[in-house]
């Protein structure tokens, strides 16, 4: 057995059901699944016990995040692969055999971004891999768009956590999922981190997943999302970025989170993100921050330029898209 499903689950009973009957239908390539429940109020950890007892529970007795939840089931996991999954989606036919197949065609290859198809309008993309540019956005690759633009394999700047799989041996190296992002742009944090030590992430396009999406935060805005991801916009840039890269993107950086600040102003949201960017300035520059911060190496400095060539690269993709 070569892959193990972790399935990160907060309050939710209404998808595990579709979720966990999809993967039962699947054949081929063999895989053990885990779902690690973050203190459910639901009935969902029971739900899960009755109705599938050939999945592993871990449970904890509060809400860890997404970050605690995954880390749990990475460090459990028995396989060389662990293959994250949203609760709220369904797998197509083939899905973990394409996963692990594609993650198998090179060594250097540390994660697989899924097809993520909308779940009402599976003729369209939800996220076909993660981009992050100069901006400091980070922005679903095809969203949006019809699926059959996106049908090649690709590499990508992260894959996206909602279905994506690791190499596990590979965490030892770059360490796990940051606790200190909970939830929000911990998927292109382990990405960058892994493109820094000189990793590869790919998408694979014969691998779709069906996503209903906000699964967790029951809307695309809202005051914990907006606050949450806005802190870790700033924090992954200070702890992946070393000085001299901060200051050559600076005044790109600030003018993303100027224009995001109107963005979210207009919404009803825009003291809500101006705190959270305060958060975040407080998160990257406490102890707990700072040890995180990913130290330079001057072997890594051909990553480095690659990674500002992606960073402007997907600056002009993102205004062309």
């Amino acid at each position: 057995m070569k892959v193990t499903v972790v399935i990160p689950n907060y309050n939710g009973m209404k998808y595990l059901g579709n979720c966990l009957d999809s993967l039962e239908k699947q054949t081929g390539e063999e895989f053990a699944v885990l779902v690690v429940d973050n203190g459910s109020g639901d009935g969902s950890l029971q739900f899960v016990q009755e109705k599938y007892p050939w999945v592993e529970i871990l449970s904890f007795s509060c809400n860890r995040g997404f970050c605690g939840a995954v880390n749990a089931g990475i460090l459990e996991a028995k396989t060389p692969y662990v293959l994250l999954l949203n609760n709220d989606t369904v797998v197509r036919e083939g899905f973990v055999q394409r996963m692990t197949e594609a993650i198998e065609a090179a060594a250097d290859i540390f994660s697989v971004s899924a097809k993520m198809l909308v779940m009402s309008r599976p003729e369209l993309i939800d996220d076909a891999g993660d981009y992050y540019c100069a901006l400091g956005w980070a922005f679903a690759r095809g969203k949006g768009k019809p699926e059959v633009l996106y049908r090649e394999r690709k590499e990508i700047f992260a894959a996206c956590g909602g279905a994506s799989l690791y190499r596990k041996e590979i965490f030892s190296e770059i360490g796990l999922f940051d606790l200190q992002h909970f939830a929000y742009l911990e998927d292109i944090d382990i990405g960058y981190r892994a493109r820094i030590h000189g990793y590869r992430n790919v998408f694979e396009p014969k691998a779709c997943v069906l996503h209903a999406g906000s699964g967790y935060s029951g809307s695309r805005y809202n005051e914990f999302k907006v606050n949450l991801s806005s802190a870790n916009s700033v924090y992954l840039i200070a702890k992946n970025m070393p000085l001299l890269q901060l200051l050559l993107n600076l005044p790109l950086l600030v003018a993303g989170f100027a224009v995001k600040t109107v963005f979210f102003t207009c919404k009803g949201l825009g003291l809500t993100y101006v705190r959270g960017l305060a958060r975040g300035l407080q998160k990257s520059l406490s102890a707990a921050g700072r040890k995180q911060r990913v130290a330079f190496k001057m072997s890594n400095m051909g990553n480095y330029v690659r990674i500002q060539w992606e960073l402007w690269r997907n600056l002009a993709l993102f205004i062309n898209s």
